[in-house]
C-alpha cells in the first residue's frame, strides 16, 4: 500500500478510528466487552466513547507488529517530528522502550557501558539477554545526596578499559533533571565504533521547547527512549523508541515483537498519535509555559527557607551538563524531613499528589496543563508543612546514591541457586534480586551485587520512612534472596 504523506497537523490513526466509528461494525471479534455491551459498569466508568474505540487489530487500523498503513504514516509523522530517521510505537511502556534498545545491540556476554542510577528496567534487559554491565559511577552531589550525570572522562576511562563494549547508555535527565554531555559521549562513542542509547523517559519536552537541554537525537544517540506519557500528553504507558540512521530498523522492530504485545491497544496509540501532533504543532508555546511554571514554583519555595528547589546553578560543565528546568525538586532535609514524609503529608492531608518523595528529596512534575491555582496549593501546603512539622535534621540519612560493589553478571545472579536471609543478616553476601524505592525505580540493590552494612542501614531506614519499597520476593521486604 503506497502512503499518502501528510503534514505534522494530520494524526493518521485517529483519523482511521473516526472512519471505524462511523461505520457500526458488527463486532465478532475481541474484545469480548463489545464495546463496552458487555460489562455496562465499566462502560459507565470509563465511558461510552472509550469503550467503543477499544479495539482489535484490522486492516483498515493496520497491525502494530507489522504496520504497513496507518500506523506506519503515524511512525513516519512521528520520526520527522522527533528528528529521527525511524519512530516505533511502544504500548508496553517506556520499560520496554529501554529493553528493546539493548536487546537489539547486545547478546549474552557483550558488554554496555551505563551509569549505575538507571532505571530498573535497564538491568532487567540485562537479565534477560545476559550482557555484561560495565558501571560508570555517577558524581553525587553531597549536599542533596543525590547522583548525577557520567562525566565524560569517566566515560573516556569505561571505553578504554572495555574496547569491545557495544555500547553506552546515557539518561537524558535523570529523574532530578540532570543531564549529562550527551553530544560529547556519543561522538566518543562513536570514534570507538559503539553505539549510543538514551533513555529518555523524562525528556520528551527536550524535543520540543526552547532552551532546554539537547534531545538525545541531536546530540547524535543511536536510540532513545521516549516515555510520552510522562511529559508530552499520550496515555500512561505509551511511549516512542527513536532510532537513528546507523540503526537496522527493521531488525529492531523483531527485537520489539519478541517481547511487546500482539494485541496493542488503540486507545494508547491514538494518544501517541495525538500527543505528537500537538507537540508538533504546539509544543514551544507547551513548554513555554511549563518552564514559566516550574521557575515561579522554585523561586517562592526558596523564599519559604529550609526547603531548597535547586536548578541551574547546579550546572558545572561535567557530571551537571546541564539541567531540566521543567523539574521542580526540592530538597526537603534541613527542615528534618524526609522527602518521602512530605510526599505523605501533602497527599494525606492536603490533597495533592506529587510525582515522588525518596529519603531527601521531592519532585513535583509540573506541566501547562497545570493550572496557576494549583501550582499556588503546593507552595503554601508546603510553607505549612514547614510551619508545622519542621524538626531538627541531626541523624538523617545524608544521601540517596551508594555505589555498588558488582560481584556477578546480573542474570548470573538472578538465575543462580539462592537462599532467603532476613535482610539484617545478609551482610558479605551476593545479591539475587532487586531492591528499590518505587518511583523513582533506580534499585539500591540489583542482582549480583554485594550486600554490605551501608546498603542495610539504608534499606532499614527507607522502610522506617515510608519509602514504597519493592523488587524483592518477599512482598514485605524482611527478607532478601541472596546467591548461594
Amino acid at each position: 500500500m503506497k502512503l499518502i504523506r501528510h503534514s505534522q497537523d494530520y494524526a493518521p490513526i485517529y483519523e482511521a478510528m473516526r472512519r471505524y466509528r462511523k461505520n457500526n461494525i458488527v463486532r465478532l471479534d475481541v474484545p469480548g466487552h463489545k464495546g463496552g455491551r458487555g460489562n455496562k459498569v465499566l462502560r459507565d466508568f470509563l465511558g461510552a466513547d472509550c469503550l467503543a474505540l477499544d479495539v482489535n487489530s484490522m486492516k483498515p487500523l493496520d497491525n502494530l507488529c507489522h504496520p504497513v498503513s496507518v500506523i506506519r504514516e503515524a511512525e513516519e509523522l512521528a520520526a520527522e517530528a522527533f528528528g529521527a530517521s525511524q519512530a516505533f510505537f511502544i504500548v508496553n511502556g517506556t520499560t520496554a522502550s529501554v529493553q528493546a534498545m539493548i536487546l537489539s545491540v547486545c547478546k549474552a556476554g557483550d558488554k554496555i557501558i551505563m551509569p549505575r542510577n538507571v532505571h530498573r528496567s535497564a538491568i532487567n534487559a540485562l537479565v534477560v539477554c545476559g550482557a555484561i554491565p560495565v558501571y560508570v559511577d555517577p558524581g553525587v552531589n553531597k549536599e542533596l545526596g543525590i547522583p548525577l550525570g557520567m562525566s565524560v572522562e569517566d566515560v573516556r576511562r569505561a571505553i578504554a578499559k572495555n574496547p569491545d563494549a557495544k555500547a553506552v547508555l546515557v539518561n537524558n535527565p535523570t529523574y532530578y533533571g540532570i543531564c549529562s554531555d550527551i553530544r560529547g559521549i556519543a561522538e566518543l562513542a562513536h570514534s570507538h565504533g559503539m553505539m549510543v542509547l538514551a533513555d529518555e523517559a523524562h525528556g520528551t519536552h527536550f524535543y520540543f521547547g526552547e532552551g532546554l537541554p539537547v534531545s538525545a537525537m541531536a546530540a547524535g544517540a543511536d536510540m532513545a527512549a521516549v516515555s510520552v506519557h510522562k511529559t508530552g500528553g499520550s496515555l500512561t504507558q505509551s511511549s516512542f523508541l527513536l532510532c537513528g540512521e546507523r540503526v537496522r530498523k527493521d531488525y529492531v522492530r523483531q527485537v520489539i515483537n519478541l517481547t511487546q504485545t500482539t494485541s496493542g491497544s488503540y486507545l494508547l496509540m491514538v494518544s501517541l498519535d495525538l500527543a505528537r501532533q500537538n507537540l508538533a504543532l504546539h509544543g514551544k508555546e507547551i513548554f513555554r509555559k511549563t518552564v514559566e511554571y516550574a521557575t515561579y514554583a522554585r523561586t517562592e519555595i526558596n523564599r519559604i527557607g529550609g526547603y531548597y528547589a535547586f536548578g541551574d546553578e547546579l550546572i558545572n560543565g561535567d557530571t551537571v551538563f546541564d539541567f531540566d528546568r521543567t523539574k521542580v525538586s526540592v530538597h526537603t532535609r534541613a527542615i528534618g524531613l524526609a522527602g518521602v514524609e512530605v510526599y505523605d503529608i501533602l497527599r494525606d492531608d492536603y490533597d495533592i499528589q506529587i510525582e515522588f518523595g525518596d529519603i531527601g528529596n521531592v519532585l513535583a512534575i509540573v506541566s501547562a496543563g497545570d493550572r496557576a491555582l494549583e501550582i499556588e496549593r503546593f507552595i503554601a501546603a508546603l510553607s505549612e508543612i514547614k510551619r508545622l512539622y519542621a524538626k531538627d535534621p541531626t541523624g538523617m540519612f545524608d544521601h540517596e546514591y551508594i555505589n555498588p560493589l558488582v560481584m556477578l553478571p546480573p542474570q548470573q545472579a538472578f538465575y543462580s541457586d539462592k537462599e532467603s536471609l532476613p535482610v539484617e543478616q545478609s551482610e558479605g553476601r551476593i545479591c539475587g534480586e532487586f531492591v528499590m524505592c518505587y518511583p523513582p525505580g533506580i534499585p539500591i540493590l540489583a542482582p549480583g551485587e554485594l550486600i554490605t552494612d551501608e546498603i542495610i542501614n539504608y534499606i532499614v531506614y527507607s522502610k522506617e520512612k515510608g519509602c514504597f519499597m519493592t523488587g524483592t520476593e518477599d512482598m514485605t521486604l524482611s527478607r532478601i534472596n541472596v546467591v548461594k
